[in-house]
């Protein structure tokens, strides 16, 4: 019997793994072909999916990216045993340069073995974290996640350790673990691929942080476009609970931890922190004001800690492999590694996991290959649609969290899309202000009126009138969205505004006729 690794991934999905599977087993009937096929997640090579893999005595084969009329051709060459015979062979997964150029921790397993059998996880060194916090402290386990340098990987940053001593310190007859999946950032998906293609590595991370707690009870927020994502963790959670990972006796520590999945309905506010919990609570998505802090009063008046995906699926690798192991990735205060994602117009998008400290240049270049189209890179967005344009002359700024803030930047949940020389900037910055004024969550003047005010105010500078004038009233207006709005919707929407006038001010005068004029000529 040959096994047959088809991704179940959202990405591979989209470019036809279905239908490549579907004709793969015509041809397995039609041949006589005796196969085993094992839906695995994606490797993260976005532009190679379908990658399809087959096991051979010398490891796994990759090819890629297959259509279903190339099945016939592939089982014909040999490619069940190997062959390099057709033009899609790629050889060793591991071998290919964008794999073997990363530093795959948190990713490991992600693309290699089937999401959802709970015994392939732990084949592949799951649950040996979990294994080691059971034998621990509350104080020995938090220790550990300080030392490591952990800090939040959903974009602001804060220690991780920190937050959960706080939860810790509460007294309360209730806590809660609370993830936010609600992975809204335009150019991210590593939430997705870690859920959709390892999802039992999330659930042994908030695990982790309710023993680490005191907390008995967990909730995975999933935004309403990841549908497979949440399949995939429901099938999760429920083998885990079979097999004792979950429950009311975990691993036999007589400590219990249940968990729970609810979905989102589609608004970008809800990945703000206090906004997911109001909507976690039934209430509509509105920010809270601070203080007080979720860790003290979050879900239902409870000490909540609240992390992203990326944070909590990072704990297990500190917890097994020791918070030295970890802390040597990195650079400065910014240690582990970071899961980037690659989007926009680039030759080469995917998912590339390297310590902080790479650069944006090497991310874009040596990774992603430049742009989809071969012309030039003119700016590159890190951090989502509330993150900094880059021009070309910043793209050797390092990936990390210190040195992006110095360049006026975010790293943000990692994702970055690259824009080539036919881009218009000022454009770019009307939809910062136009996205703001959609999905606010209308709590707050300066977000639900300064985002409209914005579109008005750059509509105005980009048809000529009172350039000058209108320009220091989208500087003031900047000014005070940053200063004066409750969440990081209304205060940091001026960062994609402010570095699109400061390293591109000649888009904002000329017209948006003569820019597609332009575009057009060239």
């Amino acid at each position: 019997m040959t096994t047959i690794y088809i991704p179940c991934d959202s990405a591979a999905i989209a470019c036809g793994a279905e239908e490549v599977l579907r004709a793969l087993e015509i041809e397995a009937l039609t041949q006589k072909l005796d196969l085993k096929i094992v839906r695995n997640g994606s490797r993260g090579l976005l532009w190679l999916e379908p990658m399809v893999e087959v096991q051979t005595p010398q490891g796994r084969i990759a090819y890629g990216p297959v259509t279903p009329e190339d099945v016939p051709a592939l089982v014909k060459a040999g490619f069940l045993d190997g062959s390099s015979a057709h033009p899609l062979y790629l050889g060793k997964p591991e071998e290919i340069p964008y794999l073997k150029n990363q530093e795959r921790v948190t990713f490991a397993r992600c693309g290699i073995i089937d999401p959802t059998d709970i015994e392939d996880y732990i084949a592949h060194e799951g649950y040996r974290g979990l294994k080691n916090a059971v034998r621990m402290s509350s104080d020995e386990i938090i220790t550990a996640v300080t030392e490591s340098g952990l800090r939040g990987r959903g974009g602001a940053g804060f220690p991780t350790g920190i937050k959960w001593k706080t939860v810790q310190g509460c007294a309360a007859d209730q806590k809660y673990i609370v993830c936010n999946a609600d992975e809204g950032d335009s150019g991210t998906f590593a939430d997705r691929m870690i859920m959709e293609g390892d999802p039992f590595l999330l659930i042994e991370g908030m695990t982790i942080a309710g023993l680490a707690v005191g907390a008995t009870k967990g909730f995975v927020y999933i935004r309403s476009e990841y549908p497979l994502a949440y399949q995939q963790m429901e099938k999760a959670i429920v083998a885990a609970n079979r097999k004792g990972y979950l429950g009311p006796d975990v691993m036999g520590s007589g400590k219990a931890f249940q968990l729970e999945l609810r979905l989102g309905a589609g608004a970008y506010i809800c990945g703000e922190e206090t906004s997911l919990l109001e909507s976690l609570e039934g209430k509509r998505g509105t920010v809270r004001a601070k203080p007080p802090l979720p860790a003290i009063k979050g879900l239902f008046g409870k000490p909540t800690v609240i992390n992203n995906v990326l944070s909590f699926v990072a704990v297990p690798t500190v917890l097994d492999k020791g918070a030295t192991f970890y802390k040597d990735f990195g650079m400065g205060r910014s240690r582990g590694t970071k899961p980037f994602q690659l989007a926009g117009n680039v030759k080469h998008g995917g998912l590339i996991e390297k310590a902080f400290g790479i650069t944006i240049r090497q991310l874009v270049e040596d990774f992603g290959g430049g742009t989809a189209s071969g012309r030039p890179i003119r700016a590159v967005q890190v951090g989502g649609p509330l993150g900094a344009y880059f021009p070309a002359s910043l793209l050797d700024t390092p990936m990390d969290y210190e040195a992006m803030a110095a360049a006026k930047g975010m790293l943000g949940h990692g994702g970055i899309v690259v824009f080539d020389d036919t881009v218009d900037m000022g454009a770019q910055a009307r939809f910062a202000m136009e996205f703001c004024a959609i999905e606010s969550c209308g709590k707050c003047t300066p977000c639900r009126i300064g985002s409209t005010r914005g579109v008005e105010v750059i509509d105005r500078i980009r048809a000529g009138e009172n350039r000058q004038k209108n320009m220091e009233l989208l500087a003031d207006l900047c000014d005070t969205m940053l200063d004066g709005s409750l969440c990081a919707l209304g205060g940091l929407t001026p960062f994609p505004v402010q570095s699109a006038i400061r390293h591109f001010p000649e888009d904002f005068n000329r017209s948006p006729l003569g820019s597609t004029a332009r575009a057009a000529a060239e």
